[in-house]
């Protein structure tokens, strides 16, 4: 009998998941209709229609575009083509942007659960006026049909200001553009700017009767809460 080695066995092929695969061939679209930037992508209703998936997962793709800065998605006008990038950068990109959301998470969690005590034991009503504000902002854009993205950054900047700890608040500018990220595709998830809003007036309150533990431990529940994104499951 022939002492041929065994075959091999076969591993199961990875299969991309569904958004990336429409982020592919939204791409091609893009590519094929020679949008330039500032060009408009045609509305969700009728993109989803063409690709035979609902809203909500065709949502997902142009969020993982956003994310990346391909396009801006502008309430009241739609997707808007910031600049053309090639599928290969852009799945990318897309992953590495997967595999460094846990070190995000981590970071936000040491971060800025140690600010909301600190903003808690030395807030001013400067200080407090600034979050009331940044609460105003959030609820308005909210109430006009956007995702509150920059309320939801007004504030996370105003509990930065109010720990009065330069050094922190250095190392939260350090990790902006990260946060970012996850801020846009938390608060694309349904549902999630009226949560995130909620979590963010606990905050506040904890903040306003000056219990540091409690600020705290808000903080955490908050970057728990919002770091539960469909995308990257």
């Amino acid at each position: 009998m022939s002492d041929a080695a065994s075959p091999q066995p076969l591993g199961r092929l990875a299969r991309p998941r569904l958004y990336e695969q429409l982020v592919e061939q939204l791409l091609g679209y893009i590519e094929s209709a020679k949008l330039q930037p500032g060009d408009l992508l045609p509305a969700e209703r009728d993109l989803a229609e063409r690709l035979g998936v609902s809203r909500a997962t065709l949502a997902q793709a142009l969020v993982a575009l956003e994310v990346l800065g391909v396009i801006d998605v502008q309430h009241g006008t739609g997707a808007v083509l910031r600049h053309r990038a090639s599928v290969a950068s852009v799945i990318k990109g897309l992953r590495e942007h997967r595999s460094r959301l846990p070190d995000i998470v981590e970071a936000r969690s040491t971060l800025e659960v140690r600010l909301a005590a600190l903003a808690a034991e030395r807030r001013t009503d400067e200080d407090l006026a600034a979050i009331d504000a940044a609460l105003t902002a959030m609820q308005a854009e909210i109430d006009d049909g956007d995702r509150g993205a920059h309320g939801d950054e007004l504030f996370h900047q105003a509990v930065t200001a109010a720990a009065h700890s330069p050094v922190m608040a250095q190392l939260m500018a350090f990790i902006g553009e990260m946060v970012l990220e996850t801020r846009l595709e938390s608060l694309a998830q349904p549902g999630r700017p009226e949560q995130s809003l909620a979590s963010h007036r606990g905050i506040a309150d904890a903040i306003r009767s000056q219990d540091a533990a409690a600020a705290g431990d808000a903080m955490q529940q908050h970057i728990e809460l919002v770091s539960d994104v469909a995308l990257l499951k």
